[in-house]
């Protein structure tokens, strides 16, 4: 039996999972819980923990798993299949789609690096293919993949050397982590969020600075569904 503050913790790191591919900050639960201190959310984290809920990776920043859910959130006491990344889920279906072992997967065009840091020059050519599990993409859409380079965003769980799993679009939505290519030039891993007349890409790491440029800068190349890591 989980509290009332546990089962909002757990549901509120579920949906921003669901949303964004990657957990919340510690920063972002306590202010969804309307908490004082961080220190409260490590008590909620360590009880979920504590009763089979989630899982923390070691020596990882804010990595985060999902281990089951309880049935007021959709769960089943057994048959969750656990995921560091719930995926987005397009409309249309997924080109590539193929049979591994038993289960679904999709093949993807890994399009080069992309920087989690400075903007490194505009990505587009394969380097080569990655399979991912057929869920993260959905039913629909068109994604691609990218290596990560640089630090920026380790407090959204993307650590350098992590393959990202984009699905193509031109729009977002404030709090998105996505593709931006800025100037047509540089290509980068950002938070989106649109001020006025200008566009905020917000990293994910206190070292680095927010850039603002005008809306006409700035063009969003995709959006984060999902991320694979290899260890």
């Amino acid at each position: 039996m989980l509290t009332r503050k546990q089962m909002d913790l757990l549901e509120f790191i579920q949906k921003r999972m669901q949303r964004d591919g990657v957990p919340p900050s510690f920063d972002e639960m306590k202010e969804a819980l309307d908490l004082r201190s961080k220190s409260g959310i490590h008590r909620l984290i360590t009880a979920l923990e504590e009763r089979g809920f989630i899982r923390r990776l070691a020596h990882r920043a804010r990595a985060i798993e999902i281990v089951k859910l309880p049935e007021a959130l959709g769960g089943a006491p057994q048959g969750f299949t656990p995921k560091v990344i719930d995926g987005d889920r397009p409309d249309s279906k997924p080109a590539g789609a193929m049979p591994v072992a038993g289960m679904h997967v999709v093949e993807l065009p890994v399009m080069g690096r992309i920087a989690a840091g400075v903007p490194i020059a505009a990505i587009n050519e394969v380097s080569h293919h990655v399979a991912v599990p057929g869920g993260m993409v959905g039913t629909g859409g068109d994604h691609y993949a990218l290596e990560v380079k640089g630090d920026s965003m380790i407090e959204a769980g993307i650590n350098d050397g992590d393959v990202v799993v984009i699905r193509e679009t031109s729009t977002a939505d404030n709090g998105d982590i996505v593709v931006a290519l800025v100037e047509d030039q540089e290509a980068t891993l950002k938070r989106f969020y649109r001020r006025g007349e200008s566009i905020a890409l917000e990293a994910a790491n206190p070292a680095y600075e927010t850039r603002v440029l005008p809306s006409n800068k700035v063009k969003v190349q995709g959006r984060l569904v999902g991320l694979i890591r290899t260890y």
